[in-house]
């Protein structure tokens, strides 16, 4: 299942600004104006200028918070888009309740304490960052992610993405039955996205902190609907004996 664009000369205007210029253009715009972010819960509030807002905006991290402010525009992140700003790109510092910036281990600290999963959801979250995929909350399709190959406004979704973690306790739970693999790739199949599997093993690493993650395996797998048509014998190659 290929890309599918929205509109003439979407695909177009995509190739004209890759998603991976974008984003090296917002880390150094975060960087240059020191930007920083606020833990709220479980996502964290960003104020930008409009130069971030629109680099956010296209990025596509994020979601604007509409407020009376009229010289800044704030940004609610969620822990995984926030944690990958500030510790795999290194251009956002956040702060706690009492103001003060937090390290990347105390960060770990407070996200996986708010989220029992959160190391195997930014370990998949960051996989598909890196390779430049935009990813977005797929709780709308019931799974974990969708995956867009560029904006959504030039394209629609691909990939409707499940983590799958090891071991048949996982707390994740996906997967784990065939009514759940039915249910979903029907489901998928309805909304013309390919259903994407990230297995996470923590490969005996645990999640004591951030630096384990960089050792956790990622193995992708797409799983497709087989329709019997698809294999049915050609007949008129059978008579010919071909």
């Amino acid at each position: 299942m290929g890309p599918r664009w929205k509109g003439k000369g979407a695909e177009v205007r995509a190739q004209a600004d890759p998603m991976s210029e974008i984003i090296s253009r917002l880390k150094s715009s975060l960087i240059e104006s020191n930007a920083h972010g606020l833990l709220s819960g479980c996502s964290v509030l960003i104020a930008v200028e409009a130069v971030q807002s629109d680099l956010l905006n296209r990025a596509c991290f994020g979601r604007p918070v509409v407020t009376a402010e009229k010289d800044r525009q704030w940004f609610q992140l969620s822990m995984e888009e926030a944690f990958y700003l500030c510790y795999t790109l290194k251009c956002l510092r956040i702060h706690g309740g009492d103001n003060c910036q937090k390290t990347d281990e105390e960060l770990w600290e407070y996200m996986t304490d708010k989220k029992s999963t959160f190391p195997e959801f930014f370990k998949a979250y960051a996989h598909l960052r890196t390779k430049n995929w935009v990813v977005r909350s797929g709780s709308q399709y019931g799974v974990e992610y969708v995956a867009y190959r560029h904006h959504p406004s030039l394209v629609h979704s691909e990939y409707a993405v499940v983590i799958s973690t090891e071991g048949d306790s996982g707390e994740n739970g996906r997967l784990r039955v065939w009514s759940d693999v039915h249910c979903t790739v029907r489901l998928c199949g309805s909304v013309a996205k390919a259903l994407l599997v990230l297995n996470i093993s923590k490969c005996g690493h645990g999640d004591a902190s951030p630096s384990c993650v960089t050792l956790y395996s990622v193995e992708e797998r797409v799983v497709a609907r087989w329709s019997p048509k698809d294999c049915r014998e050609d007949h008129s190659n059978a008579v010919n004996g071909d």
